[in-house]
């Protein structure tokens, strides 16, 4: 990937629901006014039916670094989010030039060793953890992240909606590609509780992709994400079923 002049940004993102995608990503000031593009895909089976799609069309040759950035439905991009997450990007990339992955917030290490790091709302409440921006991370959460363009890095259909955030990281790195969380905080209003009761279809479906997820990924492990601690296969059902309550 060669070093390039300038950023710029163009945005996806699969919805699920017009009301949240109308109250929280397009009343999006930055969004709204910033004259980014962005793509919504509706009733998609995965992240990546999306994200593919937008990525083939985010090529350029006109010497700028273009950046894709996926975004949950339910996340806010205050006023010049684009300007301060360009701007955090480019001094992520003049410390790391190969830089192909940057998100806002992560996970850098495994286990006992793993740090967070990020700078975001969470339903409300701050998360702003200590280590310093921007970071090297292995895992990033799926809120917000964006791939460079000229990468080539695609999401895995066969995650359907958990984990891919963090399998293009490993992607990146296999190819020698470093990945990052940069400093750009937004807002994320997630209606799926951190613990306590959740729907069966939810708990299914996090099961289902884990399952491809720890075994694409089997010789990587032990994997720490946002939300789980993977030391071999089974160990997300393991934990859901620990944690979680379901209900119809």
């Amino acid at each position: 990937m060669s070093q390039t002049r300038s950023i710029q940004l163009s945005f996806v993102t699969c919805a699920s629901r017009l009301e949240v995608l109308g109250q929280r990503l397009l009343s999006s000031p930055c969004l709204r006014h910033g004259g980014y593009p962005l793509a919504v895909h509706f009733n998609a089976t995965s992240a990546a039916a999306g994200f593919n799609q937008a990525m083939a069309a985010a090529q350029g040759t006109d010497g700028a670094s273009r950046w894709l950035v996926w975004v949950h439905q339910d996340v806010v991009l205050p006023t010049g989010w684009g300007q301060r997450f360009e701007l955090a990007l480019g001094a992520a990339l003049a410390q790391f030039p190969m830089l192909a992955v940057a998100g806002v917030y992560g996970i850098a290490g495994a286990g006992a060793a793993a740090r967070r790091a990020g700078h975001v709302i969470d339903r409300g409440a701050l998360l702003r953890e200590s280590t310093p921006l921007p970071c090297l991370v292995d895992s990033l959460d799926e809120l917000l992240f964006a791939v460079r363009a000229d990468s080539g890095l695609l999401l895995d259909a066969a995650l359907g909606f958990d984990f891919y955030a963090t399998d293009v990281v490993l992607q990146a790195q296999a190819r020698g590609w470093p990945c990052a969380v940069v400093d750009a905080c937004c807002e994320h209003w997630s209606e799926t509780p951190s613990h306590g009761v959740v729907t069966r279809a939810v708990v299914q479906r996090i099961k289902a992709s884990a399952a491809v997820f720890e075994q694409k990924w089997r010789q990587r492990l032990p994997l720490t994400t946002p939300c789980f601690n993977i030391v071999q296969p089974g160990d997300v059902a393991a934990f859901i079923d620990t944690v979680v309550t379901e209900m119809p």
